[in-house]
């Protein structure tokens, strides 16, 4: 039978508790239980004033609200304050009834610019969420999976100028120059005389957003980006993050994000792409006894000549043996910290192999290593291994997913924020998004567990009758 549904219940009046319009399984409600926002009060007491002004907006739903845009992946503010007037979910999240004034879209960025800038507040509220997963023994630190992603900012392509800008130092630049000096001492050279001037290069600056680095995706993409680098356990959760700017490599950024770990967590593992194999790293997480999980790393070598392998290296003599079995002898350490061997050119002219081992025109192959090169030996020798094969495949399972979650879901792909600091505000709080779904989740799957388990000690006299009663009965007819 056809139906038609009237509009004259539009103006209906009745009472109603907003308790009772949200649904008993919405997601809203585990984060509500199980998620404590109360430690905010703490961290924003000092950044407001007990005497003097108006009684302000409370900091919990102040937060609440960004953290419902992420949540549910709205584009702006605005938006989000469109739909708290509108959802009853959001209002009760919020704590707010059907006739409470919705706050203004204007108020957050207001706060964020005269109270909250220049401070780490949401850095501290991403550590606060985290720690409530840790005090519930959900997180696992020995195991740390660490990557990269660019988020691309908001800033005009065709809007920059070009700057000649000085190269940051190198992390273990002053550790190597040391060894460096050592080497040569040994090796009986001369000391190299110091640089005058330090690298410049010239990069695009972008005009609406300084802070934003030219990033070139593949062939055909350039954009100004910010990279992110991003760490977590072997569960998915989010242990820490860092916050650059697009055209900075990860192997540079990377003793941001170690040392931020270190001060934090006690780790046993650091898995991490080809982009973070490098010497330097490799040497530094040995030297704190972390072990290095990296993948095989496809030679810089021209197709079709030999390849570095294939030269086999002595090391009680200091030297490598070539393909033709000619040997090549140390004869320097260059700056950069690597150790040259050289071919003797009479040798080499008349070598049938010469055609794919070197284009020099003096007919002499130069093989380079680094001061800091059986680091990175040890890793390729764990990366044989079976068990390493099976953690290293844990990537995609974790950081990726990660990574992939935040952009799909969460409106990480792109950010609206101008400035650095903008930025690692809303890196912070759409990652505390992600920790605050699987803490709720996870939390709920335990009290059901727990529960279930409870009915299940709670119903076993009871089965114990049902089994033990036919036996008695069975018994008794027996005796008869």
């Amino acid at each position: 039978m056809l139906h038609r549904q009237g509009k004259n219940s539009r103006g209906q009046i009745g009472f109603y508790s907003l308790e009772d319009l949200v649904p008993q399984d919405h997601y809203l409600r585990a984060i509500d239980k199980y998620v404590d926002f109360d430690f905010i009060y703490d961290l924003v007491e000092p950044l407001y004033s007990e005497t003097d002004g108006r009684p302000s907006l409370d900091p919990v739903v102040l937060i609440k609200l960004p953290l419902l845009q992420y949540l549910e992946n709205i584009k702006s503010m605005r938006q989000t304050v469109e739909q708290v007037q509108v959802n009853t979910a959001y209002r009760w999240f919020l704590g707010l009834s059907l006739e409470d004034h919705v706050p203004h879209f204007s108020t957050f960025g207001k706060n964020y610019t005269r109270r909250f800038k220049g401070t780490d507040l949401f850095e501290q509220i991403f550590f606060g969420i985290l720690t409530q997963a840790i005090e519930a023994g959900l997180v696992n630190s020995r195991t740390v999976f660490v990557d990269g992603t660019h988020i691309k900012a908001h800033a005009n392509a065709h809007k920059y100028e070009k700057k000649d800008i000085q190269e940051e130092p190198l992390f273990y630049l002053e550790q190597l120059r040391a060894e460096i000096r050592e080497d040569r001492v040994l090796h009986e050279k001369k000391a190299l005389k110091s640089l005058e001037k330090e690298e410049i290069k010239t990069k695009k600056i972008s005009r609406t957003d300084p802070e934003s680095g030219w990033f070139h995706k593949g062939e055909h993409k350039e954009v100004f980006a910010y990279c992110a680098q991003v760490a977590c356990d072997e569960h998915g959760w989010v242990l820490g993050f860092t916050t650059h700017a697009g055209n900075e490599h990860d192997s540079r950024t990377f003793k941001s994000i170690h040392d931020l770990l270190m001060c934090h967590y006690t780790m046993e593992m650091m898995v991490m792409d080809a982009g973070y194999k490098t010497p330097a790293i490799a040497h530094l997480l040995r030297e704190e006894g972390i072990t290095p999980i990296l993948p095989y790393k496809r030679p810089m070598t021209k197709e079709g000549f030999l390849k570095k392998v294939e030269f086999v290296y002595d090391a009680e003599f200091d030297g490598y043996t070539c393909p033709n079995g000619q040997w090549m002898s140390y004869n320097t350490t260059n700056r950069r910290g690597y150790r040259e061997y050289k071919s003797n050119p009479k040798h080499c002219i008349h070598c049938p192999l010469l055609s794919v081992c070197t284009q020099s025109k003096n007919h002499v192959k130069v093989i380079t290593r680094h001061l800091w090169e059986r680091d990175l030996e040890a890793c390729e020798q764990l990366r044989r291994l079976g068990f390493t094969k099976a953690i290293y495949a844990k990537r995609k399972e974790t950081i990726e997913r990660l990574f992939g979650a935040a952009k799909e879901f969460h409106g990480l792909r792109y950010t609206q924020q101008k400035g650095r600091e903008a930025m690692h505000a809303k890196l912070a709080l759409t990652l505390a998004c992600l920790n605050i779904k699987k803490f709720a989740k996870m939390m709920r799957i335990r009290d059901e567990e727990v529960f279930l388990f409870y009915l299940f000690f709670k119903s076993k006299p009871i089965l114990f009758k049902i089994i033990r009663k036919p036996t008695e009965v069975s018994v008794g007819l027996s005796t008869v």
